[in-house]
């Protein structure tokens, strides 16, 4: 093994130990969503044993990062972003645009030519949604409102109100949308105007 792989695999024991405390999960509570005892992660945190691929993709999985993430892996020469989309039933793409646990989500949606006839399956979650159209006819039905968003345009709101995203018959949608946990909501600095 190179020199470069053996700092990587000897700093991963004090990254998983500042992870975890910064998280404010202890080792038995970890030990529970891995499956890997407790005495096995304190070994490993302190780098009196280094981990085996088995032990990384389930605590890569329970703090919510890619393997290359958790180990803070030397770069590999690409510097563009490794989006995953999520392809789903009803022909709709999803991006998602922050791999962070926690705090607000970024997603990029790609929905598919629409039926204007149709009837919106209205739903509710917790949280606080943002969403900005990029291309094409969003429908947004937000309680009784039923709007159309064209391209450039916004829309914010608690996600307890019932509401329903469509692309409309006129083609598909493509819009980003930041979704927060209760309370928290996507702040937006203007310059005041002269």
């Amino acid at each position: 093994m190179d020199e470069a792989a053996n700092r990587t695999l000897d700093a991963v024991g004090p990254r998983l130990k500042h992870l975890r405390q910064s998280q404010d999960t202890t080792l038995a509570d970890l030990a529970e969503e891995t499956g890997i005892s407790a005495s096995t992660l304190s070994r490993l945190e302190a780098g009196l044993r280094r981990p085996t691929l088995e032990q990384l993709l389930p605590l890569a999985r329970a703090h919510g990062l890619t393997l290359d993430e958790l180990v803070d892996a030397p770069p590999t020469g690409n510097p563009r972003i490794n989006l995953r989309p999520i392809a789903c039933g009803d022909g709709s793409t999803i991006l998602p645009l922050t791999r962070r646990p926690g705090g607000i989500q970024a997603y990029k949606f790609v929905l598919p030519r629409g039926n204007d006839n149709a009837e919106p399956d209205l739903r509710t979650h917790e949280g606080h949604d943002w969403v900005y159209v990029l291309n094409g006819t969003l429908r947004l039905v937000l309680g009784e409102h039923d709007l159309i968003l064209k391209p450039g345009e916004a829309a914010e709101f608690d996600t307890r109100t019932p509401h329903w995203f469509g692309a409309t018959g006129a083609g598909p949608v493509e819009y980003l949308s930041l979704i927060g946990r209760q309370g928290e909501r996507a702040h937006i600095r203007a310059a005041p105007s002269e």
